[in-house]
Formats: structure tokens, sequence, C-alpha cells
């Protein structure tokens, strides 16, 4: 996260296109600037009639097999947004519209790379608003079974997770990492999303994964690794599933001051502790830096 005490938006507007991982179908989006205060907005422009436009919160979030989905309440819905709002929250992008064509974002090479690439040509400007952060005051925590996630007080955002697979492609893997702009884009925003290929055909009876290919997932068969040119890292695989928890936080609206902890966490508890969080007014809080800059004159 970018710590400052202004708000910021794009410079300019910078446009993506790649294919859904889950529809298949080819998409354009396009990303810009955004009026202080107005947060981080998708807007579906092939639609003509309604309303199509959607504020990224954590009370929109609708679906969470797979990736994260945000409605509004006309039923219109942007899925698999969180690799660029992974993307946008650790560049310090405050504010900005996301036009898409379509119903999914695309996935690019699996990873937030590709997002950052791009918010990084079209560059940063600061805005005259303060910027807010979440800060947290107490522990909020959600069981499910053997999965679990939590956020709690810390002066600086840091992510764990703890993953564990029976293949040993993958097995038991850790991280524990003190997240800001650098460390992001240093550790985390190249680690791809991966799948196993014996789950490709029950998901695509589903209506998913049709857009899935080595190209843009790690596949992985038994205890094998499938992508000729094999992992970007060792530990690859729990690094995605961080950058998929920042990018499912960044909908609380705000960069936030505290610890997330994940063990065999998914879309969908990381979406059920932010609505603990947000039913939790003791436990955050807004605040900006104005009061820091203050003491600090």
């Amino acid at each position: 996260m970018v710590r400052s005490v202004f708000q910021h938006t794009l410079r300019a507007p910078v446009d993506f296109a790649g294919i859904g991982v889950h529809t298949g179908a080819e998409v354009q989006v396009r990303v810009l600037p955004a009026a202080a205060g107005a947060g981080l907005v998708f807007v579906r422009t092939d639609l003509d009639e309604g309303d199509t436009r959607i504020p990224a919160t954590g009370r929109a979030v609708c679906k969470t097999q797979l990736g994260t989905v945000i409605g509004n309440s006309a039923g219109v819905t942007v899925s698999t947004i969180e690799h660029l709002m992974a993307a946008l929250i650790m560049s310090g992008i405050d504010n900005a519209v996301i036009e898409v064509d379509g119903p999914e974002m695309p996935i690019m090479d699996g990873s937030a790379l590709a997002f950052i690439q791009g918010l990084d040509g079209a560059g940063r400007r600061e805005q005259s608003m303060p910027r807010r952060y979440i800060e947290i005051l107490d522990v909020i925590e959600v069981v499910d079974g053997d999965k679990r996630a939590s956020l709690k007080p810390s002066a600086q955002f840091e992510v764990a997770f703890d993953i564990a697979f029976g293949s040993a492609a993958i097995g038991r893997q850790s991280i524990d990492l003190v997240v800001n702009e650098d460390s992001f884009r240093r550790e985390l925003a190249d680690c791809r999303t991966f799948g196993f290929l014996h789950e490709v055909e029950a998901l695509r009876s589903m209506g998913l994964a049709r857009g899935g290919s080595m190209d843009n997932v790690v596949v992985i068969e038994g205890d094998e690794i499938l992508n000729p040119e094999g992992l970007r890292r060792s530990d690859e695989f729990v690094r995605h599933k961080a950058l998929d928890a920042i990018g499912d936080l960044s909908v609380l609206g705000a960069p936030i001051l505290g610890r997330f902890e994940g063990v065999l966490a998914g879309h969908g508890i990381n979406n059920a502790l932010v609505r603990a969080l947000l039913a939790s007014p003791h436990a955050w809080r807004e605040r900006t830096l104005v009061e820091d800059l203050a003491l600090a004159v």
C-alpha cells in the first residue's frame, strides 16, 4: 500500500484486453480517472439500458465461486475483479472508473502483473481529498471448518497465508509479508492462479473455466506441473492466494492498517470476513494521515 496523506487517481486512461477465464469471451477494459471520493466503480459498457454502474464495495459482492463477483440492485454483474482490484489498491489508486464490455474481467496471464504495468504507464495524480484508511482496532475472525480468515490490529498492512494440498506439486506453503507498493510488486504481483486438470471437465459443465489454459493458469495433474515453463517461484501457489486476498479485501473501499491471516482460505471466506468487519463497528475506524502530518510539523 502507498502510505499517502491524499487520495490519487490515474493521470491518464489505460486499456486492457484479454479473455475471461470462466466465460472464455474476449473482453475490453478501460480504466479512467475519477473525482476524489468517487472510489472504484465498474461500468458495463456493453449494456444499453438500466443501471450499469457497480461500485466495488463489500456488500456488492454477490458470488465467490472461483472468483469475486460484484453486482448492483438491477442484477448487473462483473466477475473476477480481484486481480485488478489488488493492482489498483497496491498502486495507490483510490478513485477510478473501470469500463468493461462484458460480464467478466480479463484474466491476462493469471496474475496482477499486466494490470500493474498498465497502471504504471498511465501514471498517478494526487487529489485534494485526504485518503481514508481502515484501521483495525480489534480481532475479527471467520471460521468455516478447517478454513479461517482474520483481521488483527497492526500499524502496517501485513498478510499471512497458509495452504495445504495433497498434491506434492504444492504440499504445505506459508507466507508472511509486510505488504506495501514495493513488496507487492516484488513478491506477489506476478504469481498466477492455479488449478487441477481433473477438475476442468466438471468446471466447464458448470459454465466455468472455459477460457482457462496454460497461458493463464498454472495447471497441475497429480503431482506434476504441466506448464512447460514451470513455476515463477517455488511457492507461487500461496503467494497467489495472498494476492487474491488483497483483492478481496480491497472492496472495503480503503487501504487497511492491520494484519490479515488466512488459513486454507478462499474468496468466500475472505468476503465473509469483509462482511463481519463491516458488521462490527467497534473493531475498526476510518482515519486519515492528516493528523499524523500535523503532529510531525
